[in-house]
């Protein structure tokens, strides 16, 4: 992953030299659950992590030799111990047991990272969701001006959408926190499922129910369609601010730096280049989704063709969603509202959104749903084309002006009365504060 977009702690998570950590983590795992099954003397496994250290370096000349990276590992790992010691290192094992198990560890540490940010990130929208409960703005269907709703509603929903993400994310940790010590094939030829139960717990990680030479890829290709479940929801939130910072409407802006710059050649632009990121992000995110599905399908007991694009797709689908998630907090919780901008562009709708509710009141007073819903819009196309108030054109109506008292007219045109029954979405999220109507 690009230094740009890797940020810490989850960049050192998949650093070289923590990679090959958790390898060595893995391996003296394994030498500790073959002391307590007395198959290797006690203590053992403490001799051999006091004369051990990871060389990358070194690690990386004889990969170039031997062509494959656990074997250098090894060859590394094991050059300062004795007979007896270097035995039981790596015994009964093969790469993808250390491999696999290790990178089980790091999806694991990743994911419960992201689930920390994602909480932060739930938090801001909550925050915005009940400040801007009770802001009276249009809704847009298709882009056009549909009816009233409440500012608030917009972060409700994202912050519903991200507490799903949150339990998918939830379950894809626990299904991806799964190692393997059970060999060449998976039959535990060589290792008794005992080793196996007492290192992978001490490694905080439960043994996969059964394998091939490798972990099934179908949990892997799940977290990182959650990972872009995430991302596609942080993008819906971007594409929003991006179509309300349009000059046209500018209705909300991301955060601009006191010596932020927006463009090389204009001076006055103010572009939303973070939303724009975050859009792009998600996009890359997408197509990670495709490469791990891809690699459900090895051949018979295993094949490499996942191993070189998981070097890529794992890393960087955790770091881009990491990134992406302190990123959309740094927006919400910065998110410039013009309000007053709202509450013109509310108005430039020429009271067309409240056609609703009038052919709601034609019908309740006797008119069919047809003759009410022509009859309204003949009047709305005739304001839409001349620029024209609909509420004056709808009371000059005799019809319906006939139907309606001064009264009903003012129920209907009252804005309010679109969100006389938001407390009751807000309830389902256990939100009771932010006023009240």
């Amino acid at each position: 992953m690009l230094e740009r977009y890797s940020l810490s702690p989850m960049k050192e998570i998949w650093g070289e030299e923590e990679k090959y950590n958790r390898w060595l983590t893995v391996e003296i795992a394994v030498i500790k659950a073959f002391e307590d099954k007395a198959i290797a003397p006690r203590g053992i496994w403490k001799k051999i992590l006091k004369k051990v250290s990871i060389n990358i370096d070194d690690i990386s000349k004889i990969e170039k030799k031997v062509d494959h990276d656990v074997i250098a590992f090894i060859k590394s790992i094991t050059k300062n111990l004795n007979d007896e010691e270097e035995r039981f290192f790596h015994m009964g094992l093969t790469s993808s047991d250390i491999v696999d198990t290790a990178q089980a560890m790091a999806l694991k540490s990743s994911g419960e990272l992201l689930l920390l940010s994602l909480d932060d990130y739930l938090a801001s929208l909550k925050k915005m969701a009940i400040k801007n409960k009770n802001i009276i703005t249009v809704g847009r269907t298709h882009g056009v001006h549909a009816e009233p709703t409440s500012l608030g509603l917009k972060f409700l929903n994202y912050y519903s959408e991200m507490l799903r993400n949150k339990d998918r994310l939830k379950r894809a940790i626990e299904n991806i926190s799964v190692g393997k010590f059970s060999g060449a094939v998976g039959n535990y030829a060589n290792i008794d499922p005992k080793v196996e139960e007492l290192a992978l717990k001490k490694l905080g990680l439960k043994p996969s129910k059964i394998t091939t030479q490798v972990i099934q890829r179908d949990v892997h290709s799940e977290y990182v369609f959650v990972l872009a479940l995430i991302g596609a929801s942080i993008e819906r939130v971007a594409t929003e601010v991006r179509h309300l910072q349009r000059t046209e409407v500018l209705e909300m802006q991301e955060p601009f730096k006191v010596n932020q710059r927006g463009s090389s050649a204009m001076p006055h632009k103010k572009n939303p280049i973070l939303c724009e990121r975050l859009c792009g992000m998600s996009r890359l995110l997408r197509g990670y989704v495709s490469t791990s599905i891809e690699n459900i399908n090895l051949w018979h007991e295993r094949d490499i063709s996942h191993s070189s694009n998981e070097r890529v797709i794992l890393p960087d689908s955790n770091l881009i969603c990491f990134y992406m998630l302190k990123k959309v907090k740094y927006l919400v919780d910065n998110l410039i509202i013009n309000y007053e901008n709202i509450n013109e562009n509310f108005n430039d709708s020429y009271n067309l959104i409240y056609s609703q509710k009038i052919m709601l009141k034609l019908i309740e007073k006797g008119l069919t749903r047809e003759k009410s819903y022509k009859t309204v819009q003949n009047i709305a196309m005739d304001s839409w084309n001349n620029k024209t108030d609909f509420k004056k054109l709808i009371k000059e109506d005799e019809e319906v002006s006939g139907l309606l008292t001064e009264e009903e007219f003012k129920e209907i045109f009252n804005p309010e009365a679109f969100l006389e029954n938001i407390n009751e979405i807000y309830k389902r999220f256990s939100i009771k504060d932010g006023g009240k109507r």
